[in-house]
């Protein structure tokens, strides 16, 4: 029963299994078969073994090999210290009358590799100081979110005014095709974002006047349905409007949150808060370089199993993620999976590396996850999905969740490690 290798995770192993074992299950499916088979001329359960043998000979072949190469593959594996990943794939099967059973299996297994480099992995800090400029910058975004608007009255459009209107845009040269169309938007007349050709036509206009010109959009417009296009808009001013910004006093502050009395409550929050993000942004950059770096000074081979199991599960998450945004299952039944499954794979191949990489670190390292780190995932789940926390458990448990938890905690566990001696 010698084993061949073909590379660092594909197996090949020859089995034989003894006649005596082969002719033992024989007769028992042949006896099974008996107590089953209907056939005119016989009560049921009293059909002749050579009968059975003879007219259900295929059958029973193939309930033998399905009974014994399992458990005989398994023993052979075990034997050989081997631990497959896939299923095996079965060839040069030869069963015959009073001869052993001979078969070969192909199948997959992990690679074995030592981890190189992982210690020298350096990355550069990112400075996450948040400067007094930023805060400022916030703090006026803030106060453009709360701006109020006031009608005016009695003269036409100037710049720094915003025009309320309603439009509609037909694109030249496509007249079946859908028109562009809002009912109600505010237009800043001159401002830095607004197209110039809104501005131009509006300027000077009246609540309640209607204006019609066309746009020509860049090749490189940021819309895909209006770039390098020419749109007709038919315009029409319902009402002309200022914006105020509120004072950033206390009273700002207040209206914010019950949590602020003063401004330099509400500044000293926003300066924690953008810390908070800069400082989470520059970890998770920090990570991504790590996990490139692993990967490029360890460019293992991975089982093709493992990876489909991989993209399975993108697929899995990407169409949970569409059918939450209100995709219908027919539409979905209609989505090319062919070229969904290809287009995941070379990112599902490289999350399997590092999933293999990091738990080869994690073992050297002895990093351990305890049912406290478990439980305190348990928790947020159910805060998330609105659950009491044995229901969520209660599921997880049975779907086999949790063995996943635990491997994800401990990878992660392993990720912040490195990020930590990385510095």
């Amino acid at each position: 029963m010698a084993e061949t290798t073909t590379n660092s995770t594909q197996r090949e192993i020859a089995v034989e299994i003894p006649a005596d074992i082969v002719s033992r299950e024989t007769e028992a499916v042949i006896q099974k078969f008996q107590k089953m088979a209907k056939l005119p001329g016989f009560r049921k359960g009293k059909v002749p073994a050579s009968v059975v043998k003879q007219r259900f000979a295929e059958d029973i072949k193939t309930e033998v090999v399905e009974q014994l190469i399992p458990k005989y593959f398994r023993q052979e594996t075990e034997k050989q210290g081997l631990h497959p990943v896939s299923q095996p794939r079965v060839t040069d099967l030869h069963i015959h009358d009073g001869q052993p059973l001979k078969f070969t299996a192909k199948f997959e297994v992990l690679p074995d590799f030592e981890v190189q480099g992982y210690n020298e992995i350096k990355i550069e800090k990112p400075d996450v100081n948040v400067s007094d400029e930023d805060v400022e910058k916030t703090l006026n975004q803030l106060r453009e979110q709360n701006a109020a608007y006031t009608a005016v009255e009695g003269r036409p459009i100037q710049d720094g005014d915003y025009a309320q209107v309603a439009f509609k845009g037909t694109p030249q040269g496509e007249p079946e095709a859908q028109p562009v169309s809002m009912d109600d938007v505010m237009v800043e007349v001159g401002g830095s974002n607004t197209i110039p050709e809104f501005t131009e036509n509006l300027r000077g206009a009246n609540a309640g006047d209607e204006k019609t010109f066309t746009v020509k959009y860049a090749d490189d417009f940021s819309d895909e349905r209006l770039k390098g296009k020419s749109f007709d808009y038919t315009v029409k001013v319902n009402s002309i409007k200022t914006k105020q910004l509120p004072e950033l006093n206390d009273d700002f502050a207040k209206e914010l949150g019950a949590q602020f009395t003063t401004v330099d409550q509400l500044k000293a929050a926003v300066r924690e808060n953008m810390e908070s993000e800069k400082k989470h942004h520059a970890e998770h950059e920090g990570k991504d370089k790590i996990v490139d770096e692993l990967v490029k000074a360890n460019p293992i081979d991975v089982p093709e199993a493992l990876v489909d199991h991989q993209v399975d599960l993108r697929l899995e998450r990407g169409l949970r993620a569409l059918a939450q945004q209100g995709m219908k299952t027919e539409d979905m039944r209609r989505m090319d999976f062919t070229r969904l499954r290809a287009g995941q794979r070379d990112a599902a191949k490289k999350e399997v590396q590092v999933a293999l990489l990091l738990e080869k670190i994690a073992d050297k390292e002895q990093v351990t996850v305890t049912e406290e780190d478990v439980d305190n995932e348990v928790h947020i789940l159910a805060a998330q999905s609105q659950q009491p926390v044995d229901q969520v458990r209660a599921r997880l448990i049975k779907e086999g969740a949790i063995d996943r938890i635990r491997n994800r905690i401990r990878t992660d566990k392993t990720l912040e490690l490195l990020y930590n001696r990385s510095a």
